[in-house]
């Protein structure tokens, strides 16, 4: 068994205890929350005109410049930039600014897996009102769905990670592997490749939520139904054990390399070639050509292997901005908000950052398709990465405690990854633990 470390535990028991203050002051809000004055598209064209002034928390690296395009544009607004810390250290300042009822900037940044908590708190604004719900068109299919909870548009997307795999073709051609197409290709390539090298790896999982989640998205599984504050997981439904059924004979195999990733270690195996492939989000080209630089004209792109031939995606990672209905000025916040996530100067500037867009007409503009790094041979691959866009399933929904669930998942699941054992018993464990969590924070959770 994988041992982990007392600083490890105490991390988690942190969070834990962070995201448990989350959750109770999010579902007094349900009852008590302020709403936000109606609105219109046309108070939005006013309110830049008169200007004022906003605050917008982020972490991503375009928004210093994103900001300063949208001051030049409208000179009357200032718009106040603060770093607040990225995922569970932004979400926790943040429901402590909305259960003490000031001290929420106007505009923020977060996740898609953690939208659906504020959204519950009715902490933030639902766009509709500013006819924001007519932007449909404009962004994929799954970003879009992530920003609509509970029948209101709380946000607008900004970035998406449909999935894609990124694999080694040096290791590929060295050891005559081809590019599966398929889940059961993968696991003969992977048993190949491990057979013929036991230094190499098809790729590395210890265990992430995240990962595990997008991965049971692809497989046509939807394991949490909410509904305000009733919920139902069944983290046993036909997708979940879809993916389970091929996963675990790589984890029970012994198949995966359990390089913990994001590491220094995980770094220099993508470059030396023992992790030979990455299944994840389309973010990952600009991480590779900064971090793995002797994997440089190495690593190609393929679409995500399916099941059985029909294409099918899910997203990994991303997420959008929200107005908080704390805003002093609402049609102002949302008027940058629209600014940002929705104008070509904006996501031209996102885009010279790294960033990979939601909204379609930048996925489809014919220089973005056409881009072809050397670091991946000369490949064009934003052609395989939007297909894989197009190809990303609906439907799917995080719980309105995904933040906690996200930080337990190490002691459920993740114990399965260590024992190298069946992973149905990690996530029927997890489940547990979600719904019992959920009951006690005031949720009415069901398991199936």
């Amino acid at each position: 068994m994988k041992r982990i470390s007392r600083s490890s535990v105490l991390r988690r028991v942190a969070t834990a205890i962070a995201v448990s203050a989350v959750i109770g002051a999010s579902l007094a809000a349900c009852s008590g929350g302020t709403a936000a004055s109606g609105g219109s598209s046309s108070d939005i064209e006013a309110a830049l005109k008169e200007g004022g002034t906003i605050t917008y928390w982020s972490w991503t690296p375009s928004a210093e410049a994103q900001v300063a395009a949208f001051e030049k544009q409208y000179p009357k607004v200032k718009v106040k930039l603060v770093n607040a810390g990225t995922n569970t250290t932004e979400y926790t300042k943040l429901q402590n600014a909305i259960k003490a009822g000031s001290g929420a900037p106007d505009v923020a940044q977060v996740e898609y897996y953690a939208i659906p908590q504020f959204a519950l708190g009715k902490a933030l604004v639902d766009l509709k009102q500013y006819g924001f719900d007519k932007l449909k068109s404009d962004y994929t299919p799954g970003p879009w769905g992530s920003v609509n909870v509970g029948g209101e548009l709380v946000g607008l997307p900004q970035d998406s990670g449909p999935m894609a795999m990124f694999y080694n073709k040096t290791v590929f051609d060295k050891y005559g592997i081809a590019v599966p197409k398929t889940w059961d290709e993968y696991v003969d390539a992977a048993t190949k490749l491990h057979a013929a090298d036991p230094t190499k790896y098809i790729t590395s999982d210890s265990g992430d939520s995240g990962f595990t989640t997008s991965m049971i998205w692809q497989a046509g599984g939807r394991p949490f139904q909410v509904d305000g504050t009733k919920v139902s997981i069944n983290l046993q439904d036909d997708g979940t054990k879809k993916w389970t059924g091929t996963w675990n004979k790589l984890v029970e195999k012994k198949l995966l390399s359990s390089v913990p990733g994001w590491s220094d270690d995980w770094f220099k195996a993508l470059g030396n070639g023992s992790i030979a492939t990455l299944v994840t989000g389309a973010w990952m080209p600009g991480v590779l050509e900064s971090s793995v630089k002797d994997g440089s004209g190495q690593w190609r792109v393929a679409p995500v292997p399916t099941y059985d031939g029909t294409p099918a995606n899910a997203e990994n990672g991303g997420g959008g901005q929200v107005v908080l209905k704390q805003s002093k000025n609402p049609a102002l916040a949302a008027g940058f908000l629209k600014w940002l996530n929705n104008s070509p100067e904006s996501i031209k500037v996102f885009l010279q950052s790294g960033g990979f867009p939601s909204t379609t007409k930048d996925l489809e503009a014919s220089d973005f398709l056409a881009s072809a790094p050397d670091y991946f041979g000369g490949q064009k691959i934003n052609e395989v990465l939007v297909d894989g866009a197009k190809n990303v399933s609906t439907g799917w929904q995080y719980l309105p405690f995904q933040v906690y669930a996200n930080s337990i998942y190490g002691d459920t699941v993740g114990q399965a990854y260590s024992n190298n054992s069946d992973l149905n018993t990690g996530l029927q464990a997890w489940q547990k633990s979600l719904v019992d969590y959920g009951n006690q924070q005031g949720f009415t959770v069901t398991g199936k």
